[in-house]
Order: structure tokens, then C-alpha cells, then sequence
């Protein structure tokens, strides 16, 4: 499992003076990132290979509050990989300086060829390094089919 601590700063919370939504969805992406770097993932070896990360979803579970000026700790655990490592999915959990369980996200996302703006897998050594993730307790190997477990479609309006 990947940790990595934040402090909660006033540009962290909503009008009810606790973490806001878009907080916890910052916190993942930079803890994210960090876990990317720390695997031989930098931005500047994304790039290099002219691929980018993108969400597809991230599904959240709020059980507690946390305010500003706390300390919350944000961990990673890799839960899915497809064989050719266009897809990837995280479960993020965030835990007050008491290890108490704050909020679950499970996210998904994906990998795309950042010149022709569609999906892509992984070139070879960075898929080499996507393999050795710490994996979760309930890891799985991800399929296209994933991407559409929730059955979620787009729908176009006339303009």
C-alpha cells in the first residue's frame, strides 16, 4: 500500500468548513502522480513516450469529516491492470491522524497516445513497470468490458 500525508489547508475546505469534494479529488491525483514517479513513472517519462493518464470514473464513499489544519493520510492499492496496461484501477482511502477511515474512492482510468488522442497500451518497459505495482488484496486483470461495468453511456442533446 502506497501513503502519502497531506496537511488540510484553507484552500482545502467548502463552505461548511470541511474537506470539499473537488479536495479529496485533488489529493488523489497528486498522491497519484507521486506514486507514479516513485514506480519509474515521472511525468517527464510519460511524456517522453507522448502518453497521458485519464479518468474514467472515480466513485466516492464519505463516512467522516475532516477540517482544516488535520492531517490526512491518502493510500493507494493498485486493484486492476490489463495485460497491455491500457487500463488501470485504484482504490484510494483516506484516514484521519487517528486511522480512522474518512472516505473510499474507487477509481479507474486509462492511458491515451496524447497525438492521436486515443486510448493506447503501454510501451514495453513502462508496462515492465506497471507489472511490479504493489497489487490489492483483490486484484484484477482488467478487460475492456471493465470500463463499462456500470453501463453508463453518453447521451448527446440536439443544440
Amino acid at each position: 500500500m502506497y501513503k502519502k500525508q497531506f496537511e488540510i489547508r484553507w484552500s482545502d475546505v467548502d463552505a461548511n468548513g470541511h474537506l470539499a469534494n473537488s479536495a479529496y479529488t485533488n489529493f488523489m491525483s497528486h498522491a497519484r502522480m507521486s506514486f507514479f514517479a516513485e514506480q519509474g513513472f515521472s511525468m517527464k517519462e510519460i511524456l517522453k513516450n507522448g502518453i497521458g493518464p485519464v479518468v474514467f470514473y472515480e466513485h466516492m464513499y464519505y463516512f467522516k469529516e475532516s477540517f482544516i489544519g488535520t492531517p490526512i493520510t491518502v493510500t493507494i492499492e493498485v486493484s486492476g491492470l490489463s495485460e497491455d496496461g491500457m487500463f488501470f484501477m485504484f482504490e484510494h482511502n483516506f484516514y484521519n491522524h487517528k486511522g480512522e477511515n474518512l472516505a473510499h474512492c474507487e477509481m479507474q482510468g486509462g492511458w491515451i497516445d496524447l497525438k492521436t488522442r486515443k486510448l493506447c497500451g503501454l510501451p514495453e518497459d513502462l508496462l515492465q513497470l506497471a507489472e511490479q505495482f504493489p497489487k490489492s488484496e483483490g486484484f484484477k486483470t482488467l478487460t475492456r468490458e471493465d470500463t463499462r461495468k456500470h453501463g453508463v453511456k453518453p447521451k448527446n442533446i440536439s443544440i
